[in-house]
């Protein structure tokens, strides 16, 4: 029997696209994102990302606790403070409760009329940084589409008009049905056509105690050679004009 997982390819084919299994949300990820578009700013070249859906509140069956994100945000920008993040400016109330609308945007700026996959990836870094850096609930869509109306790449328009024909809802149940699989570990899982299969890279942390009860990241230390080990491989592939 043939499921939705057994469709979906696990990362692209084209050698020169990295594919990011990963939550809006989640600051392992973000982090990792910003680590690598950095290392590809630095030499001048252009990252192509495909961004998939590992929505951390449909494995969980509940919204990311905000003291977790809290904590591990607090860890994070403490030992790379150049990112630039700060703990939830704003009432309790405003807090995103669900990523899903914001993980659905980021699939529907793949279409081509939206934009494709640079402005994927654009919006999908603008989402981010509304969120750790300025406070923004993503959670609602006029926030999803002012956020998208600063990004040069995306079509505003044509984003909106996806978000409410509901046309990319389904990419995120089927990335869903494939990152419950064995292959993609967690958030954020980076794979590419070449043979790059790493989860959360270059970060050591443990846990003080469980998550939910009161334990802390206690993040040891944080290498970024893995991004540039990964741009070496993607330069040995051809640039996508």
């Amino acid at each position: 029997m043939t499921t939705q997982a057994d469709t979906v390819p696990l990362h692209a084919t084209d050698e020169a696209v990295v594919t990011v299994w990963s939550d809006i949300g989640c600051p392992w990820a973000t982090l990792a994102l910003a680590t690598l578009h950095t290392a590809a700013a630095d030499r001048g070249r252009e990252l192509l990302v495909d961004h998939r859906a590992f929505p951390l509140e449909l494995f969980n069956s509940e919204p990311t606790p905000k003291p977790i994100i809290d904590a591990e945000t607090v860890a994070i920008a403490a030992l790379v403070p150049t990112l630039g993040w700060r703990l939830w400016p704003g009432p309790d109330w405003r807090y995103p409760v669900t990523t899903l609308p914001a993980l659905e945007a980021v699939q529907a700026a793949k279409a081509p009329a939206a934009g494709g996959l640079p402005a994927s990836d654009q919006l999908d870094t603008a989402l981010r940084h509304a969120f750790f850096t300025q406070g923004r609930c993503i959670s609602v869509t006029s926030e999803i589409l002012a956020v998208a109306a600063a990004c040069p790449l995306v079509d505003e328009a044509a984003l909106a008009d996806a978000l409410a024909r509901g046309t990319a809802r389904a990419a995120i149940h089927r990335d869903f049905a494939v990152a419950r699989g064995p292959r993609v570990q967690g958030s954020p899982h980076l794979f590419t056509a070449s043979g790059v299969d790493v989860h959360n890279p270059g970060a050591d942390f443990v846990w003080t105690g469980d998550p939910y009860d009161g334990g802390f990241p206690r993040f040891r230390s944080y290498a970024r050679d893995w991004a540039d080990e990964l741009l070496d491989r993607l330069a040995k592939a051809p640039q996508v004009d």
